[in-house]
């Protein structure tokens, strides 16, 4: 039975440092591919100045330049605030845990009472 325990003890320690080496290998690959979707991010980020930009010039055209700009900065703050509001709307309907917190009050009070009645030693 020794033996049996023993080599179940092994083998169970060879398949979690297969699944950690597993793990960190495919971790290590997210992170260099996410490196790139945040340059990505980040040309495109600037790159709106410019288009923009660009907009307000075309609608100069047909407008004093300074109420194209007005506009083209309305029009961005308009659409920020839009998606501002849909993200509080999302944020705003994420809710607590409820079965973890009542499943670890349980094990709480389990374990509570079971160091005042005596039946197992308290850890200190």
């Amino acid at each position: 039975v020794k033996d049996v325990t023993t080599h179940l003890s092994s083998l169970v320690r060879s398949e979690v440092e297969l699944a950690k080496a597993e793990v960190t290998s495919e971790v290590k690959k997210g992170v260099q591919g996410s490196i790139f979707f945040v340059v990505a991010l980040t040309i495109v980020l600037f790159s709106l100045f410019f288009l923009f930009f660009a907009l307000a010039e075309l609608l100069a055209i047909w407008l004093n330049r300074a109420a194209a700009f007005g506009i083209v900065f309305g029009a961005m703050i308009l659409v920020a605030g839009l998606f501002g509001l849909l993200g509080f709307l999302r944020v705003r309907k994420i809710r607590k845990p409820e079965r973890t917190i009542s499943s670890l009050k349980d094990t709480a009070q389990v374990l509570g009472s079971r160091g005042k009645s005596g039946d197992t030693p308290e850890l200190t």
